[in-house]
C-alpha cells in the first residue's frame, strides 16, 4: 500500500510539472498550485480550465460593479504574516462598498472592539478574498481576491481623484464618520453559483450603526462575562 501511494504521488508529481510545462501564460498566473495538484490529482483540470477561462476576471466587469452597488454586507478573510486565519463581516447599506475604479475598490472602517483583526492582518499581509453575497435577489455570490491597505480617513480626504460619492463618505455615512478606509486591488473576481446560497428576505431590524449600548450590540449573548476571571 506505502509503494502505490508514493508511486501515485510520483505520477501526480509528473503530470503536474507537464501541466505547467505545457500551459499557457495566462493558465499558469491562474490558481494556486496547491489547486494545480489537486486538479491533477482528481482529474479536475478541464472543468477548472473552463471556469478560470469564463468565470474569473482580473477586474470587476459592469455586471459586476452594478452588482455592488445593491450590495448591504460583505465577509472579509485575512490572515497575518503566520497564515493564521480571520473572517469577519462588514454591512452598511447598499452601494457601502464604493469601486473607484474596475481595478479598485474602497470600504470603509467604524469604531469597533478596538481588536483591529482584520486591519492588523492587513498591515502585517495585504492578502485578502472578499464575499458578497446576495442573499435577497439574485441568490449568487461574488469573490473578490486582491491586496488591501489601510487609508486614514484624513488622508483619503485630500486625495484629488475620489469620487463625488466616497469625498461624501468621507464626512459622515450611516451617521458616523469612518475612522480609516480599506482599500482594495482587485487581483481576481469571480462568481459563486446560487446553488447552495438560500433566498432570505429582510424582516425590517432596526439597525443601531456605531452604537456602544450593550443590548443594542447583542449583549451578553455568548455569555462571556462568565469565562472572565
Amino acid at each position: 500500500m506505502e509503494k502505490k501511494t508514493r508511486n501515485d504521488s510520483i505520477v501526480v508529481s509528473l503530470q503536474l510539472t507537464e501541466l505547467l510545462r505545457n500551459a499557457m501564460v495566462d493558465q499558469i498566473k491562474t490558481g494556486s498550485l496547491g489547486e494545480r495538484e489537486l486538479q491533477v490529482k482528481y482529474g479536475t483540470q478541464e472543468r477548472a480550465d473552463r471556469f478560470y477561462k469564463k468565470q474569473m476576471f482580473d477586474h470587476l466587469n459592469p455586471r459586476m460593479l452594478e452588482y455592488l452597488l445593491r450590495q448591504e454586507m460583505m465577509f472579509v478573510a485575512s490572515s497575518d504574516s503566520k497564515g493564521e486565519c480571520d473572517c469577519s463581516l462588514r454591512s452598511g447599506p447598499p452601494g457601502f462598498v464604493y469601486t473607484l475604479d474596475p481595478k479598485t475598490l474602497i470600504y470603509p472602517e467604524y469604531r469597533g472592539n478596538g481588536v483591529m483583526a482584520t486591519l492588523g492582518n492587513i498591515r502585517e499581509n495585504g492578502n485578502v478574498g472578499i464575499f458578497f453575497p446576495d442573499f435577497y435577489e439574485s441568490t449568487v455570490g461574488l469573490h473578490v481576491n486582491g491586496r488591501a491597505e489601510i487609508i486614514e480617513n484624513a488622508e483619503l480626504r485630500t486625495w484629488k481623484n475620489l469620487t463625488k460619492e466616497v469625498r461624501k463618505a468621507t464626512l459622515i455615512t450611516i451617521g458616523k464618520k469612518p475612522e480609516r478606509w480599506v482599500l482594495v486591488h482587485v487581483e481576481e473576481a469571480y462568481i459563486h453559483c446560487s446553488k447552495h446560497i438560500p433566498h432570505l428576505k429582510p424582516t425590517g431590524k432596526r439597525l443601531f450603526w456605531g452604537s456602544d449600548d450593550k443590548l443594542e450590540k447583542g449583549g451578553d449573548y455568548f455569555h462571556e462575562s462568565d469565562t472572565l476571571e
